[in-house]
């Protein structure tokens, strides 16, 4: 499930007229440079809110369903308003503020995904690899790929979860870290750490740092 329901003010003037995910980084909508990411994983959807109706026609030539929400649900809330539709125990999740170069992000976290012992897997990025990200880290990684909240590595967008943990939060309209907190607890939440590089394009400045990243190593 790809997140496109959030206005994206960070972005000012650029999302006046236009949805995020429809923001040209290198000639290319942000949107396009998410699903090809997410590769050939099946069953594809995006939420939509905001200006639905310009994404809604992009999305349709891809294949991807679209989710409408009449409320902004935050990525909690949206992943289990859509959970009667995408009818999993474990789905993928990705933003769609962000480009990406290396191996296929998805195809990456799947081969690090073991739902045996895992019941969250969170890609991440050291933070030298992380262009335009101006936070300091979110996860700190144990050596057996446990995490806890730190100043570590840094939160690529992109994750795999099991959808229980989502469906019996009783909230409507909340954050996935609701969820992280319980796996936290339990000890169930992992890390997978990419090999690739991954650029924050969540405000104006970020977009010709995401250009000059992705023309450098293609």
């Amino acid at each position: 499930m790809f997140f496109c329901a959030g206005r994206g003010t960070r972005m000012l003037e650029l999302t006046q007229h236009q949805p995020k995910p429809m923001i040209n980084v290198a000639g290319r909508p942000l949107i396009d440079h998410a699903v090809d990411a997410m590769g050939d994983i099946p069953r594809q959807f995006a939420n939509l809110h905001y200006q639905p109706e310009i994404l809604e026609k992009h999305l349709k030539l891809a294949g991807i369903e679209p989710i409408f929400e009449t409320d902004l649900l935050e990525t909690g809330g949206g992943l289990k308003h859509a959970l009667p539709l995408l009818d999993r125990d474990a789905v993928f999740t990705m933003n769609t503020d962000a480009v990406w170069s290396g191996p296929a992000p998805a195809e990456f976290l799947r081969m690090h995904w073991n739902p045996n012992i895992m019941d969250g897997l969170l890609l991440l990025i050291p933070k030298a690899n992380a262009v335009g990200h101006k936070g300091s880290g979110d996860f700190l990684r144990a050596i057996d790929g446990t995490l806890l909240r730190g100043a570590g590595d840094v939160y690529t967008g992109l994750q795999v979860i099991k959808t229980k943990y989502v469906a019996e939060i009783e909230q409507s309209h909340f954050s996935l870290n609701m969820a992280w907190e319980t796996l936290l607890t339990r000890r169930t939440l992992y890390g997978a750490i990419y090999s690739g590089h991954w650029c924050d394009v969540g405000y104006p400045d970020a977009i010709p740092l995401a250009e000059s990243m992705l023309e450098i190593h293609s």
